[in-house]
């Protein structure tokens, strides 16, 4: 009886393997993906979804954040972008197992020019991109923190460039750390590796706020809501003409900016906005770059 039993189950599994390699046709299931993306009322989450590895900047990492921060990009349905992660580390980084010397040279370039392209592609997309930080944020992973718009982080956060430690200098992680650091607070937790706290990170500029880990979501959400109250076509051009801007020599800026604001006018919800503000009205944007007729 035992016998006949244990002959039934080993036909239930055999059927049961061969259905489903017939069902995929033989072929591998595809790698899981690093990223979660999901979008509700104007809102995409980004989560990076690798906690096993501390979500680790990996090629195949930086490759899905891209993805998942250009798909739909345009719509008018996508008005801010919140990045976080699984797990109690937010990101370490670069994953070193890729900068080892069993890869060549070729790779490591890929590995630094598609980390580059993604922190310069936070900046330039037309939407708030997000950080919202719950736990530790070392090396690549705080130049991801330094390159969003704005910054939310817990109590318990901790950020810091320790690559010095190792023998690989944080040179461009050091990018976005001088553009968002004092010099000298910057060149510390270059030069040093040591973590700055997230009231340290607060009082330098490095995150927008700081609240208890209960209250992350909360805040995150709060400050998206907000955003989504405005006109898209505005915002865009007000995030790209400040960080034009930041670039230039006052006189210049100024010029650009005076521009910038005539520029603004002519658009439809430029329009609206001022409408609706003298005639006592909610404005209803179009969201859209069109000139007012």
């Amino acid at each position: 009886m035992a016998a006949a039993g244990l002959r039934r189950l080993r036909r239930a599994l055999a059927a049961a393997f061969g259905s489903a390699a017939a069902a995929g046709g033989g072929r591998p299931l595809p790698p899981e993906k690093l990223t979660v993306r999901r979008q509700a009322g104007g809102v995409r989450n980004i989560i990076l979804n690798n906690p096993g590895k501390r979500n680790a900047l990996s090629l195949s990492m930086l490759r899905s954040l891209r993805e998942d921060l250009l798909h739909d990009v345009k719509s008018k349905d996508l008005r801010v972008i919140v990045i976080s992660a699984e797990g109690p580390v937010f990101c370490s980084g670069h994953d070193l197992k890729e900068l080892s010397s069993e890869d060549d040279v070729k790779h490591h370039s890929e590995v630094f020019e598609i980390c580059a392209e993604v922190m310069t592609l936070i900046q330039k997309l037309p939407v708030p991109v997000i950080a919202k930080v719950n736990g530790l944020a070392t090396a690549a992973g705080c130049q991801l923190v330094a390159s969003c718009d704005i910054a939310v982080a817990s109590e318990k956060s901790q950020f810091a460039t320790p690559g010095v430690n190792i023998g690989l200098f944080c040179s461009t992680p050091a990018v976005a750390l001088g553009r968002s650091l004092p010099r000298k607070v910057a060149l510390e937790m270059l030069f040093t590796g040591k973590p700055l706290s997230a009231q340290e990170a607060l009082m330098h500029g490095l995150v927008s706020k700081v609240v208890p880990e209960d209250k992350l979501e909360e805040e995150t959400m709060k400050i998206s809501h907000k955003i989504c109250e405005s006109s898209k076509s505005v915002l865009a051009l007000g995030k790209a003409t400040f960080y034009r801007q930041m670039t230039q020599d006052l006189d210049t800026a100024y010029r650009m900016t005076t521009q910038v604001m005539v520029d603004n006018l002519t658009l439809r919800d430029g329009q609206e906005g001022i409408e609706a503000f003298i005639q006592k009205r909610k404005p209803v944007w179009s969201h859209s770059q069109d000139e007012k007729k």
